[in-house]
């Protein structure tokens, strides 16, 4: 092999070293027999209303209610890397908190009385009927004016 070739190579590999080191964390699979909130130790029993918060090197912290979460991260300063997590309260599916889209609804019950809860987007809320009657909320309210952690 030539020294070019080896040093190309060499490059590469450092590369994507790199790449791989500044991936920002995916969300851990729930086990909702298993999992407790990180915040109130309750069971994590209703993925649709469940958060959670991963860091790169650490075991992910699940919650049972947005307002644990919220909670949480006001109490103490997430680790370097550590991007959040909501679960879309329509379909399940995990979205990145920063993103989310927020209702607060007082008839709504959740597990921890929050009322809150997150959607992907605008049409997955409009499309779910326990958003109605709620009014939107801003990551900012819920997680204060810095927002939730996104990797950053």
């Amino acid at each position: 092999m030539t020294s070019s070739l080896s040093r190309a190579l060499g490059a590469l590999a450092l590369l994507a070293a790199l790449a791989c080191r500044t991936r920002s964390p995916a969300p851990a699979p729930l086990d909702t027999r298993n999992d407790a909130c990180a915040f109130c130790r309750m069971a994590v029993s209703d993925r649709h209303f469940a958060a959670q918060l991963v860091a790169p090197g650490e075991e992910p912290l699940f919650f049972d209610d947005l307002g644990c979460l919220a909670r949480h991260l006001a109490a103490s300063r997430p680790h370097a890397g550590a991007v959040a997590w909501v679960a879309d309260h329509r379909t399940g599916e995990w979205v990145r908190t920063a993103r989310a889209t927020y209702t607060r609804n007082p008839r709504l019950e959740t597990p921890m009385g929050s009322h809150l809860v997150a959607h992907a987007d605008a049409a997955s809320r409009d499309a779910d009927p326990a958003a109605r009657g709620g009014v939107p909320a801003t990551a900012a309210e819920i997680f204060g004016p810095a927002g939730p952690p996104d990797g950053k």
